[in-house]
């Protein structure tokens, strides 16, 4: 009987007559919102938006937990992705206001993020921010997803899940500094409110501030993020959740020409701390607020309605000065030259002022049922969803004074801001019904069908005028088979569109971009290690992309034909209770079909990398002296890119070593992780000859943080 107690985990106590009872022990599975064993998530909602096996979901999927998360110590959601698949995070290096990722090639940034299954919808400089720490796990689903989401990038979405209530007691305090100079201070708290378990709460929060590595750029933001959650009875429950981040920024560089960072100059290189803005007239202000809820209802033991909605408002204030290739007093405006012309080396300079609001709601609701029909099993899944989205912005221009690249000098004053170049009004309401059936049928095969119709309403005034009504269909299938040894392979095709804001020169609004993707895979799940390992092959492309208008400076025509094909490898695993491993291979063919210039035919379009790779390790020692000592490490491989769509130049590839070691003692976890360790000079990615990004030299973290 001792030995069954030990095994179980139960707690036992003895009776009068010498009995031993065990207490109950109450086994649940992964929920797809909840925390990760490790490395290695069993179930996602993001290619279903049902509680879902990830290997049975027919389209690539990763999921990052808060536990690699935490080792890996990322200061902003697109450096999260480092090791991830398909996936280029960071192309315009350190970036403190906003996040970037690209997904098989394509811009996911502003319509390809998505929170707790609801977009963050951005559009111009009106872009929400999320702060890795906020979050239980990051989702990425590749390939378009619209049949679900109702419009979003056709390369692929991310899903953020936010840190929600739970029934057990969360107590945590951490601070850390790096070699920037920028700290912060975190918590997290949460638990049951009462005995019974009906009200729990969690609520989290964090303060940054301090330096970057680009001289004189300093900063501080924060959020808060509380829920709350009311579940009478298990059939029924009601979450609130809320969020409110405020920053106020310097900028951390960008917009450096090719010769100077990716080649050198006749004077070298230019210095990846130079600081090319006005220390006395740079400002990035930022106020977020969202706030929704998320309510669920068990009609039975086969039939659900969720509802998800969300308010989101945001408040964008921003003026400083970037470079913008060589200064040439020559020039009628006096620069964008690629090389130096002047005894000082100086950059041209623009100066740029924008202010944004944006109101913006969605609301999700979702119906699921379960049945059979003879020796067929359905999972049924009938919602309807609706998007508000509305922006004011105003742009705006002024002179700015030239600065050398070499021996910067600052207090010249700027101009005045001149007329707003752009003043508009816009509103967006889209409104889509979808209907899912995964269906399973002679025991190991998964057939999954999706079909949707999204009505998109969009109206714009002030320097733009236009107003349009469009519709699109979207849809899926896919087909799996699940071996007895943990292997699944897949096949799928899928259509996506995402809905573009703006006009041509002769006032007609754009239509959604469409694509089609074909995809074939496998995943396997080992019955002798805890992990998933998923390859696919991908053939992407991609429709109405948006072209230069060369008889009509500063338009646009929907002429553009982008397509994407590729291989994705990727592991993750907790190899034993020691030793955890992701490992992330991707290489691609991606080419320019159609454009209204004939040069770039047939060319890379610039930017993402040709190849990428990644192993990531963390090992901790599990006895003896050591025990509790972690050491860990990575190596990130950047493969060339290039930087303009004609091909002509190009970014080098490049290779990239962390490292990190962490400690836990009593309640205690102390960290100190190192990336780039070599403190290699690399550019992360150039779109055009003008306008090249350092991605960050080496920065060591410390971090400590306090359990009870």
């Amino acid at each position: 009987m001792l030995a069954l107690v030990l095994a179980t985990g139960a707690k036992a106590q003895a009776t009068d007559n010498g009995v031993i009872e065990l207490n109950p022990v109450t086994v649940t599975g992964e929920s797809p919102t909840g925390p990760i064993n490790g490395y290695v998530a069993k179930q996602t909602t993001a290619g279903s938006k049902t509680n879902t096996p990830i290997e049975k979901v027919p389209q690539s999927v990763t999921v990052i937990g808060h536990e690699q998360l935490e080792a890996q110590q990322p200061q902003k959601l697109d450096q999260a992705l480092s090791y991830t698949a398909g996936v280029t995070g960071a192309p315009y290096g350190y970036d403190s206001r906003t996040n970037w990722v690209f997904i098989r090639g394509f811009d996911a940034s502003q319509t390809g993020i998505f929170l707790d299954g609801l977009p963050l919808y951005q559009y111009a400089f009106g872009s929400f921010y999320i702060d890795p720490y906020q979050l239980e796990r990051v989702e990425v689903l590749r390939g378009p997803s619209s049949t679900l989401y109702g419009g979003g990038n056709l390369g692929g979405i991310l899903n953020l899940v936010s840190k929600r209530p739970t029934d057990q007691p969360v107590h945590e305090i951490e601070t850390g500094i790096n070699t920037w100079g920028n700290a912060y201070t975190g918590f997290d708290l949460g638990g049951r409110i009462d005995d019974a378990g009906v009200w729990s709460y969690r609520v989290n929060g964090k303060i940054a501030g301090g330096g970057y590595e680009v001289d004189k750029a300093k900063g501080i933001q924060g959020y808060i993020a509380p829920s709350l959650t009311f579940k009478p009875d298990d059939a029924t429950s009601l979450t609130l959740l809320g969020s409110y981040t405020n920053m106020d920024l310097d900028h951390t560089g960008g917009f450096l020409p090719y010769n100077g960072t990716v080649k050198p100059a006749n004077f070298g290189y230019i210095s990846r701390s130079f600081y090319s803005a006005e220390p006395s007239d740079d400002m990035y202000r930022r106020a977020q607020a969202l706030l929704g809820y998320e309510f669920r209802h068990d009609f039975n033991d086969n039939w659900t309605f969720r509802q998800n909605v969300r308010y989101g408002y945001l408040d964008t204030r921003e003026r400083y000065a970037y470079p913008y290739g060589y200064y040439d007093p020559a020039a009628a405006f006096g620069g964008g030259n690629p090389l130096p012309l002047t005894p000082d080396n100086e950059l041209y300079r623009i100066g740029f002022q924008q202010h944004t609001v944006v109101n913006t709601v969605s609301a999700d609701n979702q119906l699921e049922g379960k049945f059979d029909t003879g020796p067929v099993a359905h999972d049924v899944l009938f919602g309807i969803d609706y998007k508000y989205y509305n922006i004011n912005q105003s742009q705006a221009l002024f002179n700015a004074t030239p600065i050398s690249a070499t021996d910067p000098a600052y207090g010249a004053p700027q101009g005045a801001t001149g007329a707003p170049y752009i003043r508009q009004h816009y509103t967006m309401n889209q409104f889509g019904t979808y209907l899912q059936d995964q269906i399973s049928f002679a025991d190991n095969w998964l057939l999954t069908l999706n079909g949707r119709y999204d009505r998109v309403w969009t109206e714009s005034s002030g320097t733009a005028n236009f107003s349009g009504v469009a519709g699109a269909l979207s849809g899926r299938a896919g087909l799996s088979y699940a071996f007895s040894n943990g292997i699944t392979p897949y096949v799928s095709i899928a259509r996506g569109f995402d809905p573009v804001i703006g006009s041509n020169f002769a006032g007609q609004p754009f239509k959604p971009q469409t694509g089609v993707q074909y995809e074939a895979g496998v995943k396997y799940r080992p019955t002798f290690f805890d992990g998933l390992i998923t390859a696919a092959y991908y053939d992407l492309t991609k429709r109405n992309v948006l072209t230069n208008d060369t008889a009509h400076l500063f338009f646009q025509n929907q002429l553009g034909e982008v397509r994407s094909r590729g291989f994705e490898f990727e592991a993750q695993a907790n190899v034993t209770e020691a030793l955890k491993m992701t490992a992330a291979f991707t290489t691609s063919q991606i080419t320019i079909e159609k454009n209204t210039d004939p040069t770039v035919i047939g060319k890379r379009p610039s930017i993402v990398p040709e190849t990428t790779a990644s192993v990531w390790a963390d090992y901790t020692f599990q006895e003896g002296f050591l025990k509790n000592l972690g050491l860990q490490g990575g190596i990130r491989y950047l493969g060339s890119s290039y930087a303009d769509n004609q091909n002509v130049y190009k970014v080098p590839a490049v290779v990239l070593f962390d490292a990190g070691v962490h400690y836990k003692y009593k309640d205690w976890d102390l960290a100190v992780n190192v990336n780039n360790v070599f403190d290699k000079r690399y550019v992360a990615a150039c779109n055009g000859a003008l306008s090249c990004y350092y991605g960050p030299g080496r920065v060591a973290s410390f971090k400590a943080s306090y359990t009870w």
